[in-house]
């Protein structure tokens, strides 16, 4: 019986061989249609292992664990396999595992051991079978014999997805996490850089004021050194004779008489140099504009007259004065431009402002109302917010200077006849000045109507040096109505 198994084993074997063209003593010449119908054979199969992963969404080597796996879990549980194809099966198995039947290798069998001779033969025909072959024919016969192993592979397929896209996004995760790390490390890396930065532009910077106030301290030590030397006498007889009997608050009394006399000579230093400064540029400007022709005529109608050459040189000179306070004033200390915004918050601003009965004016019909705010020795800007009730009103902002003053007969920046007069009848009233001349005042914001019934307007402006905000409240185009603001001024430092 073995022998017959062992001849037959070795007849299948041949013929196997002789179908692969293993062993094959026929020689045939290249290009023959036997070796195009074997290529095609072997794209066939390609395709239909390619078409397998495809359509279960796994690999070859994939498909057949889960398969073994369903086999050896379900087999007899959920389905029940023929006898043919539980053969079939095993010996597909030992194929894909051991390899092609070795009687050399395989230990014998009893005689009456039916079902290891039923699957030894068996596994005999699959002959010299392909392992990827022989993977596939076990996917297909147990997804042909049992209707549960497709839903099995399905499910452990979403699985699958599932834990890719989890994998993904943990990798995704992991990349954003390290992107962000990477972009915090490089930010503080940054502001470190800008922290050391400026910390060297600050010590630089205190060592720079250290040393400037060390050489004015030097400066001043020198200066007051020689002007003790020359008011040492002077001031120590005053000394002795305020205080006779107290030499410390003899030498308290000189230290204060020396320091006062430090500022004094320090004040007429800066208004020496400010003098020359000032001729300096009216020189320039006199060699830079021609010198204005006025009343050409009045010495040769009046020879003997020599007051009217003495006002023509007058006129002349204040008419050159204004031109070089105006061109300082716009070189030295231009006007900056204010900020302006508006908020919708009226009624709660109108009720905050109520408790001040300063701050609700009245303009009459036809009427313009200016408030003077005086700039304050400690504030940087001034800030401004008005409303009104029901209606709109004018609103413009002028600066008046406390140092710079014009002729009478020139005109102000942006300003009309009427609000010149104003001004000067104001600055008259408040702030008496030259005669012939008032304060030089420059537009910051010009007259237009404002919808402050609506919003609240607010604005802010840098002070551009000494002197006073003039906040213009315009009603002249109103001929009936008088107008109620509520405003309110404030500086900050």
């Amino acid at each position: 019986m073995m022998e017959s198994d062992r001849e037959e084993h070795g007849s299948e074997r041949t013929d196997t061989n002789c179908e692969n063209g293993i062993i094959n003593t026929e020689t045939h010449a290249p290009g023959t249609e036997e070796d195009h119908k074997s290529c095609e054979e072997d794209n066939e199969e390609n395709q239909k292992s390619w078409s397998l992963e495809r359509n279960w969404g796994f690999t070859l080597q994939e498909l057949f664990r889960l398969a073994l796996k369903f086999f050896k879990e379900k087999n007899g549980k959920a389905f029940n396999p023929t006898y043919e194809e539980n053969l079939r099966l095993v010996a597909l198995h030992k194929q894909i595992t051991l390899g092609p039947y070795n009687p050399e290798a395989c230990p014998e069998i009893g005689f009456f051991d039916w079902l290891g001779n039923d699957r030894r033969k068996e596994w005999l025909r699959l002959g010299s079978m392909a392992k990827e072959d022989a993977m596939e024919d076990f996917v297909k016969l147990l997804n042909s014999c049992c209707a549960l192993f497709a839903p099995y592979v399905t499910s452990h397929k979403i699985e699958k997805e599932e834990q890719e896209k989890r994998q993904r996004e943990e990798e995704e995760r992991l990349r954003l996490e390290r992107e962000e790390q990477e972009r915090r490390r490089l930010e503080e890396e940054a502001l470190r850089r800008e922290e050391e930065e400026m910390r060297i532009k600050e010590e630089e910077q205190r060592r720079k004021e250290e040393a400037e106030r060390l050489q004015i301290e030097g400066q001043k030590q020198q200066i007051m050194a020689v002007l003790n030397a020359q008011t040492a006498v002077q001031f120590q007889q005053y000394a002795t004779q305020q205080y006779p009997d107290n030499p410390d608050q003899q030498q308290l009394l000189i230290r204060q008489l020396q320091e006062q006399h430090y500022q004094q000579y320090v004040h007429q230093a800066l208004r020496l140099q400010q003098q020359q400064q000032e001729d300096s540029n009216a020189t320039q400007m006199s060699e830079a504009l021609p010198a204005p022709v006025l009343n050409e005529a009045a010495p040769i109608c009046n020879p003997n007259s020599q007051s009217n050459s003495l006002e023509n040189h007058k006129q002349q000179s204040d008419l050159k004065t204004f031109r070089l306070c105006v061109e300082g004033q716009t070189s030295e200390a231009p006007i900056i431009a204010p900020s302006m915004w508006t908020r919708p918050q009226v009624k709660e601003f109108k009720e905050k402002v109520l408790h001040d009965e300063d701050s609700v004016i009245t303009v009459g019909r036809g009427e313009v109302l200016t408030v003077r705010v005086p700039t304050n020795q400690g504030g940087s800007h001034l800030f401004w917010e008005f409303a009104t009730d029901h209606y709109d009103i004018g609103f413009g902002l002028y600066f008046e200077w406390k140092d710079l003053t014009i002729p009478t007969d020139c005109k102000n920046e942006g300003e009309s006849t009427t609000d010149a007069d104003e001004g000067t009848a104001q600055a008259e009233k408040e702030k008496p000045t030259e005669q012939g001349r008032r304060p030089l005042v420059n537009e910051v914001v010009p007259v237009s109507r404002r919808d402050s019934h609506e919003e609240v307007y607010a604005g802010s402006h840098q002070y551009p040096g000494e002197g006073v905000h003039l906040l213009k409240f315009d009603n002249s185009y109103s001929l009936w109505r008088p107008k109620v603001v509520y405003y309110r001024v404030y500086y900050t430092r």
